[in-house]
């Protein structure tokens, strides 16, 4: 009996998709309404997390990012759409395209209708830019019960236009697809909110956290639209060229580090280095706890990489309160390693620094969640948001690593 009141006291709930969300009773996830998942003491989170920061060679995750990132291999998947026409998946959808893919079920009470409203407003912004050819499709993962009819009514609610597909089909076919594009989930309820984001004709896909901001969403769609086939690599003089560029464009202003060590921006950690930049501050309720912490596991990912080949760059959008002995123990709250560098100074010289890299804001609580990704010698950059898989965004990493090297 005490054996038994002991397990109970120990099970633990946790979020699927937020494994540090944890509560000690059942509930919803207060970041994405999923139910929590009940677990004891090794809960699923903790074990989620556990598997997260195991060290795994980077050419390991590189091959599994390469499979997402840029070899994703999309079905010809017979599909019905919310008007009942029979459509080829890749053929009619998404050949030469550039789409955003979501996935729903319209019995959803949780995420289903943000994800949709999301979807709503990113569909707005882009007939106001004129970005009209670019296809948004929301793949149901209960297709029993989601026939063409229910998914016409539900398209209706959130005023779906013509480039907005919503898909249904069999449920081997559509279960195939979605494991093909991994939103493949047992129980529906435990859906993803993943957004996918791709440029078939350049063969560029990439994930978004569909809950973030459709402005966040706009501009990665855009930026997909804007890739073009992979070009030779570049000359030694272009090479020049760019970090010549480079040099003339970013501030050479000094910071601070959480060591309180001084730093010249341009010349100590940009000049001829591939860097991964985000924005925080120390005492945000919000995404940049969890942010940093999908960091750190970039960090093991990278592994040795990190201060030589790579430098990770934190820079806080409140100089006021992160002071060096601030950010220093945050840094250590998360194990920074030599290489990540936490980042403060003078408001002065951090403001034009934020601005020069489109982090600075009037309003700390209003700063950006994206990651931005450069190799400063080849001028090359990316962004991605900040809660993408971590081994993704070291594949992106080590891409430009490899490029800088060529």
């Amino acid at each position: 009996a005490a054996q038994k009141r002991n397990a109970a006291r120990r099970v633990e709930y946790a979020c699927p998709m937020h494994p540090d969300v944890i509560s000690k009773r059942p509930g919803r996830c207060p970041r994405c309404g999923m139910n929590l998942k009940a677990g004891n003491a090794s809960s699923p989170a903790k074990e989620a997390e556990a598997k997260a920061v195991v060290p795994i060679p980077v050419e390991a995750s590189l091959k599994r990012g390469d499979e997402i990132q840029s070899a994703l291999k999309i079905p010809d998947t017979t599909v019905y759409d919310q008007n009942g026409r029979q459509l080829n998946f890749y053929t009619d959808l998404v050949k030469g395209k550039t789409v955003a893919i979501n996935f729903i079920f319209t019995t959803c009470t949780t995420i289903c209708p943000p994800l949709s409203a999301t979807f709503r407003r990113v569909q707005q912004s882009l007939q106001e830019q004129a970005a009209r050819d670019v296809q948004l499709i929301s793949i149901s993962v209960d297709p029993v019960t989601d026939v063409p009819a229910r998914l016409k009514e539900f398209a209706a609610k959130f005023k779906a236009g013509a480039n907005w597909t919503f898909v249904t089909g069999s449920k081997p076919e559509i279960d195939d697809l979605l494991r093909a594009l991994g939103g493949y989930v047992g129980d529906k309820n435990d859906h993803t909110p993943l957004v996918l984001i791709g440029n078939d004709t350049a063969h560029f896909w990439t994930r978004a956290y569909g809950l973030a901001p459709a402005s966040q969403l706009v501009d990665m769609i855009k930026e997909a639209a804007g890739k073009s086939v992979a070009q030779p690599s570049q000359s030694a003089e272009s090479r020049k060229d760019e970090s010549d560029a480079a040099a003339k464009y970013f501030p050479n202003l000094v910071l601070l580090t959480q060591d309180n060590k001084p730093v010249h921006f341009y010349d100590d950690l940009l000049k001829d280095k591939v860097v991964l930049i985000n924005f925080l501050f120390t005492t945000c309720k919000g995404v940049c706890s969890p942010m940093t912490a999908n960091l750190a596991r970039v960090q093991k990912y990278l592994g040795e990489r990190v201060g030589q080949d790579v430098l990770m760059l934190s820079i806080t959008v409140d100089p006021d309160t992160d002071q060096p002995p601030v950010l220093k123990k945050y840094a250590d709250s998360f194990h920074a390693q030599p290489g990540w560098y936490f980042l403060t100074g003078e408001k002065k010289n951090l403001n034009e620094v934020l601005s020069k890299l489109g982090g600075y804001v009037e309003d700390k609580q209003e700063h950006s969640s994206l990651l931005i990704i450069g190799n400063v010698k080849t001028g090359e950059w990316m962004k991605v948001l900040s809660m993408s898989n971590p081994t993704e965004i070291a594949n992106m990493v080590v891409k430009l690593i490899d490029a800088r090297q060529n």
